[in-house]
C-alpha cells in the first residue's frame, strides 16, 4: 500500500466525505492522486471474533478485496479494487479497511422500486442476464440484496451492473436451479419486477417462464414474509 493510501487510513476518522454511517461499517470518499476512492471501514470485532480473524479466518476487508478480484477475473462488474488494510496486534484483528475506486452511477437497484423509470423493463431484463452470468460462473453472492447492485447507463438503452458489499460469497463448480432461484429471493417484493427478471432468466437457462417464475417468486415471498414478521416483532417490543 502506498503512502497516500496509508495517509487516508490514518486520517479516516477526521477526513473524507461521509457516504454511509451504519452500526457496523462506515463508508467515505477520499481524493486519491487524480481520482476518488471509496473506503469502507469495518467495525472493530469483539475480542473473541478479533482473535478468530487474527489467526483462523480472513478479515472482511481481505475477503472484499479478494472477491472483487475474482469478479474482475470473470468480467463481472464491481468497483475496481485497489487495496485492503488490516490493523492487527499480536493477539487480534482491530480495524480493517477495503479501498476501491469511486463509481458514479445512475441508480442503486433499490431505487427502481419507487420512481417512474420508462426503461425499467429493459433494465430488469439486462439485470437478469447479469445475474445469470454471475451464477454461470458459480458465484453465489450471499448479500444479493437491493442495496448492493449499482446501475450505470453506458449507452442508448444499455446498462452495466456492479456488485458492492462483497465480503460474503460462496463459489461453486456449478450452481443448481434451486440455489440460483434462492439467491434471487432478496432483490424485490415486487411481483412485476420478479416476473420480468424470471422470464428473461428462463430464456438463458432453458426452462419455462412459468417454472422459473414460480420458484423465484416462492423464495422471494418466503424471504419477505419472514422479514415482515421480524420487523413487526421488533416494532412490537421496541427492539
Amino acid at each position: 500500500m502506498d503512502k497516500d493510501l496509508h495517509y487516508i487510513i490514518e486520517n479516516f476518522n477526521q477526513d473524507g466525505t461521509l457516504l454511509v454511517e451504519g452500526k457496523r461499517n462506515i463508508i467515505k470518499n477520499f481524493p486519491y492522486k487524480n481520482t476518488v476512492v471509496t473506503v469502507k471501514s469495518f467495525k472493530i470485532p469483539l475480542l473473541l471474533n478479533g482473535i478468530i480473524y487474527r489467526f483462523f479466518r480472513e478479515s472482511k476487508a481481505k475477503r472484499s478485496y479478494d472477491y472483487a478480484k475474482k469478479l474482475e477475473s470473470c468480467n463481472i462488474g464491481t468497483p475496481k479494487p485497489i487495496a485492503f488494510y488490516e490493523n492487527k496486534t499480536w493477539l487480534r484483528l482491530k480495524d480493517s479497511y477495503y479501498i476501491c475506486e469511486f463509481l458514479e452511477v445512475d441508480y442503486v437497484f433499490n431505487q427502481l422500486f419507487n420512481v417512474d423509470i420508462p426503461d425499467l423493463e429493459n433494465i430488469l431484463q439486462q439485470f437478469a442476464r447479469f445475474c445469470f452470468k454471475l451464477h454461470d460462473n458459480g458465484i453465489e453472492f450471499l448479500d444479493h440484496s437491493p442495496g448492493n447492485t449499482l446501475i450505470k447507463k453506458v449507452g442508448e438503452n444499455q446498462y452495466d451492473f456492479y456488485l458492492i458489499d462483497l465480503n460474503r460469497m460462496k463459489f461453486h463448480n456449478a450452481m443448481d436451479f434451486d440455489t440460483r432461484m434462492k439467491n434471487m429471493s432478496r432483490l424485490t417484493p415486487n411481483e412485476y419486477m420478479i416476473k420480468v427478471i424470471s422470464y428473461e432468466y428462463a430464456k438463458l437457462y432453458h426452462k419455462s417462464e412459468e417454472e422459473v417464475f414460480n420458484l423465484m417468486w416462492k423464495y422471494t415471498s418466503q424471504f419477505y414474509h419472514r422479514a415482515d414478521k421480524k420487523r413487526a416483532f421488533k416494532e412490537k417490543y421496541k427492539l
